[in-house]
This record gives C-alpha cells, structure tokens and sequence, in this order.
C-alpha cells in the first residue's frame, strides 16, 4: 500500500483515524498504541503479505535483547553482539544474497559449483529502515541512553509504525521515547498533520512525478540518441524528482504522524542549497546521515585520531551508505564518490570556509558535484554512467528525441520550472514550526490552497493511475 493511493487516503487511513480517535473517547487511550500496532501490521499486509511474520518475529527478537540487556547486565555485550549480527546477517541475506551469487556464479560454475537453479530472494518491503531503527534501540540501550522498553505492543508498534515504516525517517527510539505513552493530541496538530500531508502528497503527484517522466524517458534513451542538452536535461530532472519524491515522502509521513499525536524529526532542510558537500549531508536524509555518524563514523574514531584514520572512516561510512540503497555497483560507487569528495574537503580545509565566503559560486560547484552524483545513483549500470557523463561533458547536439519533444508540453514545462524552485531556495533552516502556527491568514489561505485546489487535482491524477511508486520503496 502506498500514501499516493485512493484506497489509503479514502479508505485505509480515515478507518484507522476512526478506530483510534473512537478508542481515545470510549477507552481514555489504553489502547491507542494497540491500534496503531494492528494498523500497522495490516498497512504492511497489504504491499508485502509473505514477510508480515518476519517484521513481527525480528521486532520480538529486539525486544528481547533490550529486556535481557536490562536484567541480565552482565552479559549487556553479548546481547548487543546478538541483535547486531542477526540484523545486519539478515539485512545482507536479504538485499545482497541475489546480488553475491550474480556476480560470482561464473567462477564457481568453474569450480564445478552449478547455481543454475538459485532462487532469487525477495527483499522485505521497508527492511533497510526498520532494520536500523531496531539497532539503534538496542544500541542505545546498551549505552545507557534510553531505558529498555517493557511494554511489547508499545516496542512493535515503534518498529511498525505505518507512516514511516516503508520509507522512513529513520526514527529512533531515544527521539520518540516520550511520546509511546506521553504524546498528546490535539486539533492543532491534526490540522498541521493533514496541511503536511496534503502538502507532501502533492509534491510527489504533481511535481515529482513529472519530472520523473522526463528522467525516465532520457536515462531510458540509447547512448545514440543523447547529447549534451538532452543528459543535463534528464540529470536535472532526476535530481529534482528523487528530492521532491522522498522528501515529499517524509512530509507525509510526518504529517501522519501528527495526525496521531507524534513529532518526527526533520528529514531534508533544502539540501540544493547547500554550499559544499559536508554541508549537503547535514541537510539530506537527516536521519539516514545522523545514523551512520553515530553508530559507525564516530565508534570508527571519527575525526579524534588523525587526518588518515578520518579520511579512511568517512570512504568506509560512505561507500557502506551507497550499499545500504541497494545491491548495485552504481550504489557502490555513488557511495565512494561521495566519500572522496567529503575527504577532499577536509584535506584543502573547504568545510572549514565560512559559509558566506563566495556563497553562489559554491552553491553552484556544490550542486554540479550532487547532479554528477545523481547520475550514477540513477543509471542501471556504470557502462551506462559513463556514456551518460560522455553525453553531458561532450558539447554535442542533436535533434530532439520526438517523445521528449511530445512531452514538453506547455503543462509539464510550467511544472518542470516550479520544480526548479528547488534548485534556489535560500539556505535558511527548514523546521516543522510553520506547519501548526496559528496566524489565522495564512493557515486559512495555506489550507484553501491544499484542500481545495491541490488534494483534487492529486486524486484525479491518482485515479488515472499515472503516478509512479515513490523512488524510496525499493530501498
């Protein structure tokens, strides 16, 4: 099941808004978090039905792991060892077994090792994210900085939260720890929720999507048939579709959120403007970038043991966050050039600039670096990279593919333009503050604008069933 879906907005979500809101009157909340568990698990049911009981049955074992933590702390270490090893041995099984076995097949068929008859392992719908939100339980707990949970509805209801479980945020337990039991909900932040996701469901179905079908069709196009306006026009457009897709995604999530009472923490604050790449990863997928610096950057050693160590940390941390999105060189490599940019800018001393010092030139180098990044992170494989960046660095010229021009229609450019805002919005910090202020104009003119013009034209877009699927759900 996808947020973009008639079915979730008219069916599946105002059910659950019924279900649990009708046991905060009838029932004084015992069971909201009992609620939000079955919706959760039946929102999973329905987009990957075969690993229902892996989620449940991993989200036991975590549980487990923090309670045997707590009462049996001499063995804390053991524990952790535990849940690490089984849920990254898991996460690897699952996303890398189909991957291994391609690219090594050919060698042990010569070592008389036939796989001919391998059946290729399906991936969990989500499994890279609640895997990560499971171990940051169990190593938060293990370092003392939150309690282990002792309610086992309330810790599988954290794990299977529906509005993130799919796609993220990352969100950990020490963020949310408070609000199992304590969250308060109110029309403020119902009204806020609903405007977030209004908001975010149209960012994904209007905007995001067109300009996904602009880099489908050019990334889909024959070596032949690019050349250097045509590969700059497929790599802006997909660098513009995978930031209004998935932080269009993470606008929804935490507007459902707080239609339940929950704060998730922010997950993008305009990453296009920032002004080096240190300054991109503090701003893009927040909670993916905090959870690799505090759980493998800094228990590495982080920066405190020299220029070598700290270049060698951040390409390890980077290549394994281009394999965390999936199992693919070009993951690998996304990773890797991301890495060497990041060790780049600490060896001249550029991150250290002040960031007005020549802030549009920067602005500009930085997001020429980020689209050259996109490129390898959107291309099936690095032959197709290398004849995309051919395109776009080789000052060629041909005649429009007829299906672009056929697409560049006076609707999709005018789409495409108010996309590129992206590309300029100033650099100040993005927080969830507006979404519940209550300067009466402006959230009566906001909510006009969303519930009356944009929701309709997003569900007559999705009721021709020409949207995408969000870029994040492979993941």
């Amino acid at each position: 099941m996808i947020f973009s879906s008639v079915f979730f907005i008219f069916a599946f979500l105002p059910v659950v808004m019924l279900c649990y809101y009708g046991q905060h009157v009838l029932l004084k909340n015992r069971l909201r978090n009992l609620t939000l568990l079955v919706a959760s698990y039946l929102f999973y049911l329905f987009g990957a039905p075969d690993f229902i009981l892996f989620l449940a049955g991993s989200s036991l074992f975590d549980y487990a792991m923090g309670r045997f933590m707590d009462r049996f702390a001499g063995r804390k270490r053991l524990w952790l060892t535990l849940s690490i090893v089984v849920n990254l041995g898991l996460l690897a099984w699952f996303k890398y077994a189909n991957f291994m076995v391609a690219q090594t097949a050919g060698q042990l068929a010569r070592a008389g090792i036939d796989l001919s008859g391998w059946e290729a392992v399906a991936l969990p719908v989500g499994i890279s994210f609640f895997t990560f939100q499971k171990l940051s339980y169990t190593i938060d707990v293990y370092r003392g900085r939150c309690r282990p949970i002792a309610n086992v509805i309330d810790f599988c209801m954290y794990v299977a939260l529906f509005p993130q479980l799919v796609a993220g945020p990352i969100v950990r337990f020490r963020d949310i720890h408070d609000q199992i039991d304590n969250r308060v909900e109110s029309w403020n932040r119902f009204h806020a929720g609903a405007m977030r996701f209004c908001w975010g469901l149209s960012k994904k179905v209007i905007l995001a999507d067109t300009c996904g079908r602009f880099a489908d069709l050019i990334f889909g196009l024959s070596p032949a048939g690019l050349d250097t306006k045509t590969a700059w026009l497929g790599a802006l457009a997909y660098t513009l579709q995978i930031y209004l897709d998935f932080s269009a995604y993470s606008d929804m999530a935490i507007g459902l959120g707080m239609l339940f009472g929950f704060r998730f923490l922010e997950n993008f604050n305009r990453p296009y403007s920032a002004v080096s790449l240190t300054d991109f990863w503090r701003r893009w997928h927040i909670s993916l970038s905090s959870w690799f610096r505090d759980y493998l950057y800094i228990p590495l050693g982080g920066s405190r043991k020299g220029g070598p160590r700290t270049y060698l940390n951040l390409a390890l941390v980077f290549l394994l966050c281009g394999f965390w999105h999936g199992a693919n060189w070009t993951f690998a490599a996304w990773g890797a050039y991301h890495g060497l940019f990041l060790v780049f800018e600490r060896m001249t001393g550029l991150r250290r600039f002040s960031p007005n010092r020549l802030r549009g030139l920067r602005r500009l180098l930085t997001l020429t670096v980020v689209v050259c990044g996109w490129v390898i992170f959107r291309c099936d494989d690095l032959g197709q990279a290398g004849h995309f960046f051919t395109a776009m660095f080789s000052l060629t010229s041909l005649e429009m593919p007829a299906a672009l021009v056929d697409l560049m229609n006076l609707k999709n450019t005018v789409l495409m333009l108010c996309s590129a805002t992206a590309l300029i919005l100033p650099s100040g910090a993005m927080d969830a503050e507006p979404w519940i202020d209550n300067r009466q104009l402006l959230a009566t003119m906001a909510g006009i604008v969303l519930f009356m013009v944009l929701l309709p034209w997003c569900v007559a877009i999705i009721s021709s069933g020409t949207q995408n699927p969000f870029i994040y759900y492979r993941f």
